[in-house]
């Protein structure tokens, strides 16, 4: 079979298991042997798609909960625990079921320290998976949830199990000599473990396009058997195949086997294969003979956004990479950086704006200038953290010094890159991208050089158009942005309004930067207490609101006004009416109609500062731009400081 033959193949694989059909898989089988003896590739794929799509049905048949009600025992972690909205999750295994095990209290603070493939002795009640998140579960073949009463170490799990926990905690306590942040994104780039880092980091990371760069990907595979390559080169082949195997099984075990690790190692393992076979295959070959072992083994894989961003940028760049890079002028080196970044691009557009709407256009520059940061990063970390974590705080401070450096270098990136006003690809923009570039090439082909810069003049303006969206956004009339935040924008103000957020931090900035949201100017926080707190805080430090509103007794932070009842505040072309503001507040949010009027007795206080400028009256706050301002301070005259909690 040729390699787009193979790729056929993989595709096949791909749609019977998302079919996920009852078909026999004995007939499938007879059927595949039948193809293989007489050469038949298309009775093959017809063959490999039956088998996966009776193999999807059975997945998804094996989801049925194990017994419910009360439930006490000895369970293996399969995942490490994490922080989830002020609860603790970690998947566990249960007479073969896998589980969704959620802590609270002194029971989660017993577990938090536990890794994966360790034994806990667990009790607590087996609940069915809710119907709306059956879905999503399924990605991580959850079958059930389980409510953790009471939790204690059972053992320390498999050989394998240590020893990779063991060369993790080694890893992470080297990495103690770096600030927090920083050893929260450590734990990214060398292990893909994003349990430790902060909400607006993420942020940072996925808004500008770079958050590949802290999911273990084929480059840290590569990064270790290059760490490895002079102790496997001393042994002979078949060691050195064995060897290899190895120490791609150790690294699965070390980084979860996330399903980009799955579709790393399985590409590696089988070049070591085909180079001790004395057959080399080229890497698209590899890619899809690997997608396709790996859908037959777990079809549920084609539900997993990570597997599917993880095969479509290896995709692009086995496909496109060496093709662009030839076409593009200047030095090689950068062209063929240029050239990778544009085909993982491309390769990952087809799951990006369906899913999430749009591509950040400023992923670009961001990852020429972070990503050759990041390889380094990686294998530095390793190799370094394992040295620092048995030297001694002294010794690791000096070998984190490198790795500290290159985590600011590219935190820096994706920060600026973030806060960059150049909005999201749509699907419009990708379209008219594809257009420009069919007219580029066929201009290239038939030799006419205004053509193809007409076609490259297109391409910049489709690229640069959504920027239009951010520094003119449209008005937007309570949109709910996620779960329990709506989001009103008029006259050039943005509100939102947050009253039970049911979504992570993480979430909900991801939503308002696709909402082309760079400034909050009001945020309404509507419920009391520290849970509405914790779920704005991540939002606060990264939109800033020029005006905080909540109500009596809030535990927001900063400078935050409670409204009196029947308050009003004007912010751009939009009104907010509150009529309660205990226990929680109750605000109305309506177009404005015009400048509000100062009634009789009302004193109205200024309070203006470099970035914004703020004008509080005694039951009406008025927020507005600079030459607005004038246009108040003429009718309203001068006053004197407000109350502020």
């Amino acid at each position: 079979m040729g390699d787009l033959a193979t790729v056929a193949l993989a595709l096949a694989a791909c749609a019977g298991a998302w079919a996920a059909r009852p078909v026999p898989l004995l007939p499938a089988l007879l059927l595949a042997a039948l193809a293989l003896a007489l050469r038949r590739p298309v009775v093959l794929m017809a063959a490999v798609a039956l088998a996966a799509s009776g193999l999807g049905a059975r997945a998804w048949d094996g989801l049925r909960p194990p017994a419910l009600g009360s439930w006490s025992g000895v369970a293996t972690l399969v995942g490490d625990p994490a922080e989830v909205m002020g609860a603790l999750r970690a998947d566990v295994r249960i007479g073969g079921k896998r589980v969704e095990a959620w802590a609270r209290g002194s029971t989660a603070r017993t577990l938090r320290d536990r890794l994966s493939g360790e034994r806990v002795q667990l009790r607590g009640q087996l609940q069915p998976v809710p119907e709306a998140a059956r879905q999503r579960l399924a990605r991580r073949h959850v079958a059930a949830r389980l409510t953790v009463t009471g939790a204690s170490l059972a053992s320390h799990g498999s050989i394998p199990s240590r020893l990779a926990n063991g060369l993790r905690r080694t890893l992470l306590r080297g990495a103690d000599v770096l600030a927090p942040p920083h050893r929260g994104l450590f734990a990214g780039f060398v292990l893909g473990d994003d349990r430790d880092q902060r909400p607006e980091v993420t942020d940072d990371f996925r808004a500008s396009g770079l958050s590949h760069l802290l999911v273990v990907s084929g480059q840290n595979v590569a990064f270790v058997l290059a760490l490895l390559g002079p102790f496997l080169g001393r042994l002979r082949l078949g060691g050195r195949l064995a060897g290899g195997l190895a120490a791609l099984v150790l690294f699965g075990v070390l980084t979860r086997w996330e399903p980009s690790v799955l579709r790393a190692v399985a590409m590696a393992g089988l070049t070591l294969l085909t180079a001790a076979m004395g057959r080399p295959a080229s890497s698209l070959r590899i890619l899809a003979l690997a997608v396709t072992g790996l859908v037959l083994v777990d079809p549920l894989l084609v539900h997993s956004l990570g597997f599917l961003l993880s095969v479509g940028a290896c995709a692009g760049i086995a496909l496109f990479s060496a093709r662009i890079s030839a076409r593009l002028p200047g030095p090689r080196p950068v062209a063929s950086a240029l050239g990778v970044t544009l085909a993982a691009q491309v390769g990952v557009l087809p799951v990006l704006v369906p899913v999430f709407g749009g591509l950040p256009v400023v992923a670009l520059p961001a990852n020429l200038l972070g990503a050759p940061v990041a390889g380094p990063l990686m294998m530095w970390g390793m190799a370094a953290g394992l040295v620092a974590g048995w030297a001694g705080d002294t010794v690791a401070g000096l070998l984190h010094l490198p790795t500290d450096l290159m985590i600011r270098w590219v935190a820096g990136v994706a920060h600026r890159g973030a806060e960059a006003p150049l909005g999201q690809l749509r699907a419009v923009h990708v379209a008219g991208l594809a257009v420009a570039l069919a007219v580029g090439v066929v201009c290239q082909r038939r030799g006419r050089r205004v053509g193809v810069v007409v076609a490259g003049m297109m391409a910049t303006a489709v690229a640069l158009a959504p920027a239009v969206a951010v520094l003119r956004p449209s008005a937007v009339a309570g949109r709910s942005v996620v779960a329990g935040a709506r989001l009103w924008r008029d006259g050039g103000a943005s509100v939102l309004v947050v009253d039970d957020l049911r979504a992570s931090p993480e979430a909900l900035l991801s939503a308002l930067h696709m909402a082309d949201v760079r400034r909050l100017d009001v945020l309404v926080v509507i419920r009391p207490g520290v849970a509405a707190a914790t779920d704005v805080a991540a939002l606060v430090r990264r939109f800033p609101p020029r005006l905080l509103l909540g109500p009596t007794g809030h535990r927001l932070p900063g400078e935050v006004v409670v409204p009196p009842a029947g308050a009003e505040v004007v912010a751009g072309g939009l009104v907010l009416r509150f009529q309660e503001t205990s226990p929680r507040l109750a605000v109305e949010v309506a177009p404005a109609r015009g400048p509000p009027e100062l009634a009789a007795g009302r004193q109205p206080i200024r309070d203006a500062s470099a970035a914004s400028v703020r004008l509080q009256l005694a039951e009406i706050w008025v927020i507005d731009d600079g030459h607005q301002l004038e246009q108040q301070r003429a009718l309203l005259g001068s006053g004197a400081d407000g109350r502020r909690s």
